[in-house]
């Protein structure tokens, strides 16, 4: 029978630990986090965020996720949808202009993702907050 070889370094369902699990130390974790809120709307690239912790790219990208649960692309959406909502809730703005503002690409991107993520689209999520 074989035998499955499983990397202990990291449980990718939850946040562990950095200290044991081969995450990121809690200065780059920060750094890291500091910078792709500093880029919500346009983005920045892994390669940028890794040179910033003085890791590799690979090295950098799995130890997010060691850390975080998510990679970090997915941890970003999941910011800029929690901007979104709180624009949505806060101000006036037109969809289109919160999603552009949040770094979706346009408003079917936004709306999109979105809709995958709260299970209603971000004009009926407005209406229902009101």
């Amino acid at each position: 029978m074989a035998s499955l070889h499983h990397d202990s370094t990291c449980e990718h369902e939850q946040p562990v630990d950095a200290g044991t699990s081969g995450g990121l130390a809690p200065w780059r974790e920060r750094l890291a986090k500091q910078m792709l809120l500093d880029h919500l709307a346009e983005g920045i690239p892994v390669a940028r965020l890794a040179e910033a912790c003085a890791l590799s790219r690979s090295h950098f990208a799995r130890a997010f996720k060691c850390s975080t649960g998510m990679t970090p692309q997915d941890w970003l959406r999941q910011q800029r949808l929690a901007r979104a909502k709180e624009l949505i809730r806060t101000s006036d703005l037109s969809l289109t202009r919160i999603g552009l503002e949040c770094g979706f690409y346009d408003q079917a991107h936004f709306s999109r993702l979105f809709t995958r993520a709260e299970g209603v689209n971000p004009m009926s999520w407005r209406l229902i907050g009101e």
